[in-house]
């Protein structure tokens, strides 16, 4: 029981991440790899702030802002400097390495004693397990109810217009490029949220736990697509985190099975391997089922 709970909590921490890859995967149709340096970067900035005795409300929220102040720099390379969204994620991240490696000062900070969201609800005599379930739950109810709020909102309604069609938004008097660094900012700014409560809740940052996330984040997403469709966007981020705690619990089982030995250095490779069956998934059932059906007409 304790490991389901301790899986649904971490699927309710990277839920958060996979919400902000859908925000520029789906709204704008960019895998954005700069996630891969905006999630370490939300850990770095709460790590330090925690340790320098900041209270941990203050330093997760620095991490949100630290991430959208990251998501911004890569809205203005993709839109000012025009320069692709593949290489301008891949020059936020190789630079967000380097700063974030400068600004923990070492690869790895330990975070086990040091006052955090966790151990706050910990000290109300709740458990491990639990006290990262509330706070994971509370954390998804809070940010899905205020992205649902905001993109049904005019200014929501013209970002997600922009990703629809740009050419038709521009004619609308949308201005497509501040709508796209905004989608590029909310995006990494849950990100790096995500980054700063998964260190909170496992008790350290790390300089390289933002290698594979955005592989974890289109999984979540795509297991959602593929078991839930048409859907309002209020209904997707809610199948986004089903499809986050499917994702993990499918992991924490891999982990716990004693048939083939697996290691945690595994878990990357098993998890690229993972989301390439969800991505053939559809194409292969209706490729199947084009097969059965020309086999039924001939007979």
């Amino acid at each position: 029981m304790d490991i389901i709970i301790s899986s649904v909590s971490q699927g309710f921490f990277w839920s958060l991440m996979a919400i902000g890859v859908y925000m520029t995967f789906r709204l704008l149709d960019i895998a954005d790899l700069s996630a891969e340096g905006s999630f370490p970067l939300g850990a770095a900035i709460c790590a330090q702030l925690l340790v320098h005795g900041y209270s941990p409300i203050v330093a997760t929220l620095a991490s949100f802002i630290g991430g959208m102040l990251a998501g911004g720099v890569a809205g203005f390379l993709h839109t000012k400097m025009h320069i692709p969204s593949l290489l301008t994620g891949i020059l936020v991240l190789t630079g967000l390495y380097s700063f974030n490696l400068r600004l923990m000062g070492r690869a790895n900070i330990p975070l086990m004693t040091t006052p955090t969201l966790i151990l706050k609800v910990q000290s109300l005599g709740i458990s491990d397990e639990w006290a990262g379930f509330i706070v994971g739950l509370l954390m998804v109810i809070l940010v899905i109810s205020v992205l649902v709020w905001f993109l049904n909102t005019s200014f929501g309604l013209a970002l997600r217009a922009t990703g629809d069609n740009q050419m038709m938004s521009t004619a609308n008097g949308i201005n497509v490029k501040k709508m796209m660094v905004l989608a590029y900012m909310i995006s990494n700014g849950l990100i790096a949220l995500s980054g700063a409560l998964l260190a909170q809740n496992n008790g350290y940052a790390d300089i390289s736990m933002g290698i594979g996330t955005i592989v974890i984040g289109l999984a979540s997403v795509i297991i959602a697509e593929v078991l839930f469709h048409n859907l309002t966007i209020g209904q997707r981020f809610l199948t986004i985190v089903a499809g986050s705690i499917i994702y993990r619990l499918v992991i924490d089982f891999v982990m716990q099975q004693a048939f083939i030995p697996i290691t945690p250095s595994d878990i990357k490779g098993l998890s690229a391997i993972a989301l390439a069956i969800i991505l053939w998934a559809p194409h292969a059932t209706k490729a199947f089922q084009t097969n059965r059906n020309i086999k039924r007409n001939n007979r």
